[in-house]
């Protein structure tokens, strides 16, 4: 398996997180990992939501922490399924 890629998608609103994650996610190869990064709340729900209908993406984690600044972040792992 390939190193997991990190998108910074921190400071973007729906739906860049996802618009961002998916261009990138289409640069790795099938069973690729992208570790995304985003301060949007709603970027949760949104990614669940894309993982359910997609056949590109399998949401593998996703988890909560603080950045270097401080700001709560929210952190998706996918992996390219097709």
């Amino acid at each position: 398996m390939s190193e997991t890629a990190t998108l910074d998608a921190r400071g973007l609103k729906c739906p860049m997180p996802i618009v961002k994650a998916k261009k990138a996610l289409e640069a790795q190869p099938v069973g690729g990992e992208l570790r995304v990064v985003a301060t949007d709340p709603g970027s949760v729900l949104d990614f669940q939501g894309w993982a359910k209908v997609s056949t590109l993406v399998e949401l593998v984690r996703q988890e909560e922490a603080a950045d270097e600044q401080g700001r709560r972040t929210f952190i998706h792992v996918i992996r390219r399924k097709a």
